[in-house]
């Protein structure tokens, strides 16, 4: 699928992975609209991006919220023609702490995020693009989720992060047969240790730890390098129904 003149709705779109997918998509000629819980990160990188950029707040859990997101997307760009979900929470716990076992509450908030949240904008933006008019390929949208290494490498503390990954993960393949009638592919992305605000709040022996993991190159991922894939991923029809990890060849220790 060409990119310029397409329009994306990119989820967790106001930092990190997400600000840096919206950058580089708007630059390739695409129309993005950057949905995020912090509306006011999400205004500010829209309007730094220009008139082939808008903001909208999104709970990707509230389903009456991202069906609004998805029609006021079309209204405003027109056809929908591709979703690249990188909103998330980590939510690190022992299974049995010093306080005792694992907080229902949070596992439970974890996998609503991460993966129920997920779905919801899967299923909500497949509707949409099945009413598309097809390309040249008989393709009519492109979904990219994102997993994490942690779906296969769960370190201790990450059960709940590890749950929703791997369920992001699994949803791959089965989303991708169902869906390819319609024309519509779906692809996951597993990145290794990426340099986000989630990671910066990490203390530094922490981060230093994780980024001496990779085997090469020995650094956090910069979220260009996530973008680069995603549009790499829109571009090549023969990617699909598959998880690919972009980590430095990284393999995550127990802790």
């Amino acid at each position: 699928m060409q990119i310029a003149q397409q329009t994306f709705v990119i989820t967790g779109g106001a930092s990190g992975l997400g600000a840096g997918t919206a950058r580089r998509l708007v630059a390739a000629g695409a129309r993005v609209v950057i949905a995020d819980l912090n509306a006011d990160a999400a205004h500010h990188l829209a309007q730094e991006l220009g008139d082939r950029a808008d903001y909208a707040w999104l709970d990707v859990t509230a389903p009456d919220t991202a069906a609004n997101v998805i029609e006021a997307t079309i209204e405003k760009f027109g056809a929908l023609r591709g979703l690249v979900s990188c909103a998330g929470i980590l939510g690190a716990a022992r299974i049995v702490g010093r306080d005792g076992p694992h907080d229902l509450a949070l596992f439970q908030k974890v996998i609503q995020v991460n993966l129920v949240g997920t779905f919801n904008m899967l299923r909500l933006a497949a509707a949409a693009m099945a009413k598309n008019e097809p390309n040249v390929e008989g393709e009519r949208g492109v979904i990219i989720n994102t997993a994490s290494v942690a779906a296969f490498e769960g370190q201790i503390g990450q059960a709940a992060y590890a749950a929703s990954k791997g369920g992001v993960a699994s949803l791959t393949l089965p989303a991708a047969r169902e869906l390819s009638r319609f024309g519509i592919r779906v692809v996951a992305i597993a990145p290794g240790i990426f340099d986000t605000a989630m990671m910066s709040a990490a203390p530094d022996a922490v981060r230093n730890s994780l980024a001496e993991q990779a085997a090469f190159p020995p650094r956090f991922g910069r979220p260009d390098e996530f973008a680069q894939l995603v549009q790499q991923i829109i571009e090549n029809p023969m990617l699909n129904g598959t998880v690919l990890r972009l980590d430095g060849a990284v393999r995550m220790a127990a802790k």
